[in-house]
């Protein structure tokens, strides 16, 4: 079983929870360790771009983060999965469900006149729904991040993620599954600095 729950799969050598990879790597330390080398490398030269945001644009920062490591970076998974007690979003549902997100961000002119606490509660619940989408099979959260960033940035707010735990990050997006976005807040009040044009 991979670490979804969902045994094996295509996107894994066979008999092996590993996802295949262009660097041929059948160890999960070791796939994890390039995972974020990689990634943390491309982020930095990933350019913050202005609204509008949707689908195809966090297609392109995942494909951006992992196009090294993965031949399907940047694209939709194909296969229902789950983490724990979590079932991500059907995929038949995911571009649908994507779609509403954005268009309710775009609605809300992508918060750009918000103060603070209203922009910190906003960005914590339409983080939480998008989290449950987890569009590709891996790398959801780093690609998702960096969305965010530009969200956040675009609305005139600093943003550092370096203060969250991965245990935080994962407790607060469990507790969003049941629109509990609480954890989230709390979250997102220390990572949104002041504003960015002082």
């Amino acid at each position: 079983m991979d670490k979804y729950g969902v045994g094996q799969d295509v996107y894994c050598y066979p008999g092996t929870a590993v996802l295949r990879n262009l660097l041929n790597l059948r160890n999960d330390v070791e796939l994890a360790k390039a995972e974020r080398d990689f990634s943390e490398l491309a982020a930095s030269q990933i350019s913050f771009e202005l609204p509008p945001y949707d689908l195809p644009y966090l297609q392109a920062l995942h494909r951006s983060l992992f196009r090294e490591l993965y031949a399907w970076a940047g694209e939709i998974r194909t296969l229902d999965i789950s983490k724990g007690d979590t079932r991500f979003c059907n995929v038949s549902r995911i571009e649908p469900e994507a779609i509403k997100i954005f268009a309710s961000m775009a609605e809300q002119g992508w918060y750009e006149s918000y103060l603070r606490a209203p922009l910190i509660e906003a960005v914590a619940e339409s983080f939480g729904d998008l989290n449950m989408i987890h569009p590709f099979r891996e790398g959801n959260g780093r690609a998702q991040r960096i969305l965010y960033e530009h969200v956040i940035l675009n609305a005139g707010f600093e943003v550092n993620w370096w203060s969250i735990g991965p245990d935080e990050w994962v407790a607060a997006n469990i507790a969003a599954v049941n629109c509990d976005y609480s954890p989230l807040q709390v979250v997102f009040d220390r990572c949104i600095g002041q504003t960015a044009i002082g």
